[in-house]
């Protein structure tokens, strides 16, 4: 009987040692996955750099009532800048036609000539020669134009450089802290996606780089030409000038076009 029951325990020893292994193996599994389950770092939101109130673009539901909202949005501040470029190139068109004929500026009109040449990067010296080269540059953006890059490269206001920086137009700067730095830039980059305080201040500066960067000289030679033969500034001739703006190069200026195409109902609303 003593040997029998010697036996049984013995069995049942020998069954513990061997099931050990897997006891330990399902602790350890628990362990793990009680650790990987436990809830991750909410990432902290990036504060703006501006104190505009924007419209919640990424929350609209209806595509028509989206575009209508960016539009409304962007557009007073595009007609705002293209209406002072008219007045100011009003300003250079007199003055050439004053000296063209022989005809002495006024103290007050010489100094408002300078500001503007200035403003432009242009020499200070008020001839025919250098209002001829202001004309080239003091010219409006066509809004089509103007909305649809806004559109395109905000992501229709969505975009982390629109809502924190109020960045509509994927403009670089070039000094520590001017702006955002990009999550992606490349190892030695040293840009930042300028920011603004204001969206008019955003539309200007794009109007800006447009009318005085050398990498769009050929789009003011495409519109110096449409004035010269009397034909209208249109937006889908002067985006044939913007190979620079984008890598994507012509397949950015035929998406640009598409988009104008596609957009013209709400450029009037």
């Amino acid at each position: 009987m003593l040997k029998i029951i010697f036996q049984f325990l013995l069995a049942i020893l020998f069954i513990w040692a061997l099931a050990y292994p897997f006891v330990q193996s399902d602790e350890t599994d628990s362990v793990d996955q009680t650790t990987s389950e436990q809830p991750k770092k909410v990432k902290k939101k990036e504060k703006p750099l501006h104190n505009v109130t924007l419209p919640k673009f990424s929350e609209f539901t209806d595509v028509k009532e989206k575009k209508r909202a960016f539009f409304d949005f962007i557009r007073p501040h595009v007609e705002a800048e293209n209406k002072k470029i008219l007045q100011q190139r009003a300003k250079l068109e007199i003055a050439r036609m004053m000296l063209e004929n022989n005809l002495s500026l006024e103290e007050k009109q010489n100094k408002d000539i300078v500001k503007i040449l200035k403003q432009y990067g242009l020499p200070e010296t008020v001839n025919t020669l250098v209002l001829t080269q202001a004309l080239r540059r003091v010219d409006i953006i066509p809004k089509e134009m103007a909305l649809m890059q806004a559109a395109n490269e905000s992501a229709w206001g969505t975009s982390r450089f629109a809502q924190i920086g109020l960045n509509f137009f994927g403009q670089w700067c070039y000094s520590k802290g001017c702006g955002m730095v990009p999550k992606r830039r490349n190892t030695g980059a040293a840009h930042e996606v300028a920011a603004f305080k204001s969206v008019r201040a955003a539309v200007s500066s794009y109007f800006r780089n447009i009318n005085t960067h050398g990498a769009y000289k050929e789009l003011r030679g495409i519109r110096e030409n449409l004035r010269r033969e009397k034909k209208p500034v249109l937006a889908t001739k002067l985006t044939h000038g913007l190979m620079s703006y984008s890598e994507r190069g012509e397949a950015y200026i035929e998406e640009l076009n598409t988009m104008i195409r596609q957009n013209r109902a709400y450029f009037d609303e």
